[in-house]
């Protein structure tokens, strides 16, 4: 005998409870195992406090007030205290996982703090001036002020052009009326040679720290935007400015290179602890 559909709708309904009750609790237990699972791990389980000290909570307070230039209001401390023990909760269980292991992320980050430490040193303690001055006289080339030059120019959209003119120009020719059109002056007046460089290019300032001063006139030199007929009328090479001008870039300069040294030190001293075994 069938069944009738009012029959199976029945049967239905009569199975939908203890289904749903078994999918339930399917459900509680796989949580449970997924909360075993992300709590359990393997190693040592004994840092098991997290104490965030008035001190930390203060460290907290500061951080965001160099980013938001207030201090956080109490709602907002209580958030960046549960994100800060959210962070060391997972930081602890990840190096219980050995997650640090095999990372080159970390590995790189790990080093780069013990380097800051070795290089640390350097930047405590007060220098005299003697140092700093011998670090100025052993390094003129990182402090000199740039070169100034002083020039005219004539632009041409073609080297030809250019040659043309010349020939003008030593024929007496007024340099005035030579050229084609550009937005650059004809006329620099003690110009620095990284304004040269930016204006008409590295190359070009570099062929014109060559030429010789005088009414005469050189090139073709290329620039960045097409040639130049130049004539260099002064230069004035750069100089080192007293140390009392710039203390703090020769300070910051040495410490910089200390902080290398100690670094590289650091290391050696480290690494003779090893024994290193490349295979070839």
């Amino acid at each position: 005998m069938t069944d009738s559909p009012a029959n199976w709708t029945d049967r239905l309904r009569r199975w939908r409870l203890p289904v749903l009750v078994l999918v339930l609790v399917l459900l509680a237990g796989a949580a449970i195992l997924a909360a075993k699972s992300w709590r359990a791990a393997p190693g040592d389980h004994s840092s098991r406090s997290i104490h965030l000290t008035r001190s930390d909570q203060a460290q907290l307070s500061r951080e965001f007030a160099e980013v938001t230039g207030r201090p956080p209001t109490q709602a907002e401390l209580d958030t960046l205290i549960s994100r800060r023990v959210r962070e060391e909760v997972l930081y602890r269980e990840a190096l219980r996982r050995g997650l640090d292991k095999g990372d080159p992320v970390v590995r790189k980050r790990l080093a780069q703090k013990m380097e800051a430490i070795a290089a640390s040193a350097a930047g405590t303690g007060t220098i005299d001036d003697a140092t700093l001055n011998g670090w100025l006289q052993a390094h003129p080339d990182r402090f000199a002020q740039d070169m100034k030059l002083t020039f005219d120019q004539l632009y041409f959209t073609s080297r030809s052009r250019a040659v043309v003119a010349r020939t003008l120009l030593d024929g007496g020719a007024n340099w005035t009326r030579v050229g084609d059109a550009i937005s650059l002056p004809a006329h620099f007046n003690g110009a620095s040679r990284q304004t040269v460089s930016d204006e008409m290019g590295q190359e070009f300032a570099h062929a014109l720290e060559g030429l010789a001063l005088g009414d005469a006139w050189h090139g073709p030199v290329e620039g960045a935007l097409g040639w130049h007929l130049v004539r260099l009328t002064a230069k004035q090479p750069g100089v080192i400015p007293p140390l009392a001008a710039i203390r703090s870039r020769v300070e910051d300069d040495w410490r910089a290179a200390m902080g290398r040294r100690q670094q590289d030190a650091g290391y050696q001293a480290l690494r003779d602890d090893y024994r290193i075994e490349i295979d070839r």
